[in-house]
């Protein structure tokens, strides 16, 4: 006898139970490699796959980036520096960006590379590793958020110099006001629920793809090919400038690194929201690795298209003097006013999506850090709302704390400048420290890294892009640090690095201080353990049943 059909209805309830439970089942595996980190579960998981990626994309945000970054490369070593420069960056982002993957796969926890960091080396290293780590990263991130605002806000007003003529002038209270307004709009906005902030993302990586691509379609159907420039110009010595006032022909070649590698920054943002993302091991490290390489082959293809159809170098350098932006011009020229300014609203939604994203990410990082004590806030930042289940507080704390730079433009536009300078180096050297201790401690018997599913292996691709990203990440640094234009003036001076070691030092003065009393590394907040135990200690390893779901909240048991 054949066994009986269950009738239809029967039948849907099952396969929506068979759902249910898979979807459960993903989210304990994910709760339960978080509590053997350490950490008891206070988000939900409400990212998915393609809200990942579209996360990873947005904090980057190609044609926005380029676009308030596009002038330094362009006038300070020519179209050939432009073009070379950038695919060189993006090759070589790529390793960096594939090694930090690896270690956000094996700890995914919203204090990413910051909690990572303290867990790759012995234990005596800990509070003082996780220390400066920690701060690098979240001055690093608040102060890239607000000078992504701070270009947003500059970006509306190019386009409203290129409405009236020219016959508008930007003053600095008009650009710190609408500066301002803009961060605590987002500070509201990432107040949503993480279900709202999902939905909200998961369209960012359309826009984004989508106006960089039509873009350079319109441009390219614009430009008339008798105008457009030779191949010699775009990649050979015809296109190659030193508009530095001093520097040598290699330092001011060089100089095109700085467009690309302020755009491919912020990589570990993903891990930050890692708590909040389903199948986080994966996904993360995956959105973030996708991110890199498309970011930097479109990228590419953006940068050759506005060089391709740039006209007159002394042109475009004399008409953005009034609007601040060669790209912009670029555009009108091409296009018309109308038509660029269209384009450029969507340039413009670009930024507004990285902040948004930014400022997400940052809240968390601070979140995490005043979680493990690190704050002396006695984990006042460290609290989730049991009405959006966000980090409210940290979200605050975060929008409050980026105006503050944004305000100095009021004293002085060096100041700001001053400030803005050290994000991507405090960025990228919050970046290499836990990949080099990876590796310097990876036989000793306190640190134990255990892969994620994303691996490279400890064979020669492992360490070659490891040793490759540490090296190249060094020699940026260097980029980053020296003034632009010679003779060295109060106005021409690169304050990055002072300002980056004056950071470290106080970190260091603050810990041996004060910081030593509250912060013993990142801390384990689970309520089953008998004592105050240090994330990534053996106690931690915890058997799958630690976690039971309750109406959508996981409880320690």
């Amino acid at each position: 006898m054949s066994p009986s059909r269950p009738p239809a209805n029967e039948k849907k309830d099952a396969q929506a139970d068979t759902r249910s439970i898979g979807s459960s089942s993903s989210d304990s595996g994910d709760d339960d490699k978080l509590l053997e980190i350490g950490y008891v579960p206070s988000f939900k998981r409400e990212f998915s796959n393609i809200a990942t990626i579209s996360f990873a994309f947005s904090i980057m945000g190609l044609c926005s980036s380029v676009a308030t970054t596009f002038n330094s490369p362009l006038f300070l070593g020519g179209p050939a520096s432009v073009t070379w420069c950038w695919i060189l960056g993006a090759t070589m982002c790529f390793t960096l960006g594939a090694s930090i993957a690896e270690i956000v796969s094996a700890f995914p926890t919203c204090g990413g590379l910051y909690t990572a960091s303290a867990q790759l080396v012995p234990k005596r290293h800990r509070p003082i590793v996780g220390w400066v780590v920690g701060w690098l990263n979240i001055l690093g991130q608040i102060l890239g958020l607000s000078s992504t605002e701070f270009g947003l806000a500059n970006m509306i007003w190019s386009a409203v110099v290129v409405g009236k003529d020219g016959n508008f002038t930007i003053t600095p209270g008009k650009s710190v006001g609408l500066f301002a307004g803009l961060l605590v709009l987002h500070g509201i906005l990432n107040c949503l629920a993480t279900r709202q902030l999902a939905r909200l993302t998961t369209g960012f990586v359309f826009v984004n793809i989508g106006a960089t691509l039509i873009i350079i379609i319109v441009l390219l159907a614009t430009t008339p090919r008798s105008e457009m420039h030779s191949a010699s110009y775009v990649f050979g010595s015809e296109g190659f400038v030193n508009q530095t006032g001093g520097w040598n022909n290699g330092i001011a070649f060089l100089f095109g690194l700085l467009s690309v590698q302020w755009t491919m920054t912020d990589y570990d943002a993903t891990a930050h929201i890692s708590e909040e993302v389903k199948r986080a091991a994966v996904a993360a490290p995956s959105a973030i690795f996708i991110a890199v390489i498309g970011t930097g082959l479109i990228g590419w293809l953006l940068n050759i298209v506005l060089v391709l159809c740039s006209g007159s170098l002394e042109d475009l350098a004399n008409s953005s003097v009034a609007s601040g932006s060669a790209f912009l011009d670029i555009m009108v020229l091409r296009m018309g006013k109308p038509g660029a300014l269209f384009l450029w609203a969507f340039v413009c939604m670009t930024a507004f999506f990285v902040c948004q994203t930014a400022l997400q990410a940052a809240s968390r990082t601070v979140y995490a850090f005043s979680r493990d004590k690190g704050l002396p806030d006695r984990g006042f930042f460290g609290h989730v709302s049991s009405w959006t289940q966000t980090p409210l507080r940290a979200i605050w704390f975060v929008t409050l704390i980026g105006i503050l730079p944004g305000l100095l433009d009021l004293a002085s536009s060096i100041a700001v400048n001053a400030i803005f300078a050290m994000t991507a180096m405090a960025l990228d050297l919050s970046y290499i420290i836990p990949i080099f201790f990876r590796r310097w401690y990876r036989n000793h018997p306190e640190v134990k890294f255990v892969p994620g599913p994303f691996y490279m292996g400890d064979g020669i691709i492992g360490w070659l892009a490891n040793i490759n990203c540490i090296l190249w990440t060094l020699f940026v640094c260097v980029i980053f640090a020296l003034p632009t234009y010679l003779p060295v003036t109060g106005e021409t001076m690169n304050y990055a690095a002072p300002i980056t070691g004056g950071v470290i030092l106080l970190s260091l003065v603050w810990y041996a201080i004060g910081g030593h009393r509250h912060y013993k590394g990142p801390q384990s907040n689970r309520t089953d353990l008998d004592k105050p135990t240090l994330v990534g200690d053996d106690a931690l390893v915890a058997p799958p049943s630690l976690t039971e779901k309750t109406e959508g909240t996981v409880q320690v048991v």
